[in-house]
């Protein structure tokens, strides 16, 4: 660590490649300090997400003019465009280690451990596991430097959200998903595995309700039911293989989900009221268009 003014601090800082920024999150910065006595930083605002690790001693995190005691092995993080301030207390001086990150998902990372700019402190959030990860994240660098790969970064940064996920605390705060939250992600498991044979019961249970209750709040948000909402996503899948491919009615039967021709061609007729073959030979613009479903960033 070099000495500075208010600490003794050893800092990296990272320039994401052109793979990362196209990932949901990467990281920018790595840090870690002993304080002096009179360390003190802010008040003053952050373009990007600083998660800090108390690793020692105690201080004081105040954002938005909200007050956060800091003890040993408690978890804070710096929101974009928030006022905050944390200082040491003079009898125990914190040592803290942080990991800046930015990136189009950084926000709903942190969601995924209860965090948010509502709730930015978590209480005993570090275990001896997420210790052991910061402390390989820093030996990675060191060994390194600039020549760290992106993907040795990632994997030393989600390493450590992955072991923060596991602690029963961070599983508590995080637990409290709305039903807006596994509504989006069924509607994901959905476009995702729609030509996998897959059924709205699957879809509910992936997100841990019944088939009745998914449908229920999923009509209610959409306008629409799931399972109209999984054919119309086989149905939109086939336009576009029968206007752009020459593949087969059977080989694009199978490829969206469909286990016979006669089931996709009974569907897709039942849909636009004319058969695969005459859609092919058709003006696909003058079709009715396909719903979509709002989705959320």
């Amino acid at each position: 660590m070099q000495e500075e003014l208010m600490e003794y601090a050893e800092r990296y800082f990272f320039t994401p490649t052109a793979f990362e920024k196209a990932g949901a999150v990467w990281p920018i910065r790595l840090g870690r300090n002993v304080a002096k006595p009179h360390y003190r930083i802010g008040p003053r605002t952050t373009t990007y997400y600083s998660l800090h690790f108390v690793l020692e001693g105690t201080g004081t995190y105040i954002q938005d003019n909200r007050s956060y005691d800091l003890q040993r092995n408690d978890l804070f993080c710096l929101f974009p465009n928030r006022s905050h301030e944390y200082f040491t207390s003079d009898n125990h001086p914190l040592q803290m280690a942080w990991i800046a990150f930015d990136g189009k998902k950084a926000l709903s990372i942190l969601e995924r451990l209860g965090m948010g700019p509502a709730v930015p402190f978590v209480r005993n959030a570090i275990r001896p596991g997420v210790r052991e990860l910061i402390d390989a994240f820093f030996d990675l660098i060191r060994a390194h430097g600039r020549k760290a790969s992106d993907f040795a970064k990632l994997i030393a940064f989600y390493s450590v959200f992955e072991a923060l996920s596991e602690n029963p605390a961070m599983q508590e705060k995080g637990s409290g998903e709305s039903s807006g939250g596994w509504l989006q992600k069924g509607v994901e498991y959905l476009e995702m595995h729609y030509a996998e044979g897959i059924t709205i019961e699957k879809a509910a249970s992936f997100v841990g309700v019944d088939r009745a209750y998914f449908s229920r709040k999923f009509n209610a948000a959409y306008g629409m039911s799931p399972i109209k909402y999984l054919q119309n996503l086989k149905m939109k899948a086939a336009c576009t293989m029968l206007a752009d491919t020459a593949y087969t009615l059977t080989e694009i039967a199978f490829s969206v989900g469909y286990h016979d021709l006669f089931s996709f061609s009974k569907a897709f007729k039942k849909h636009f009221h004319m058969s695969p073959s005459e859609f092919r030979q058709s003006d696909p613009s003058s079709m009715k268009p396909l719903t979509h479903l709002p989705r959320s960033e």
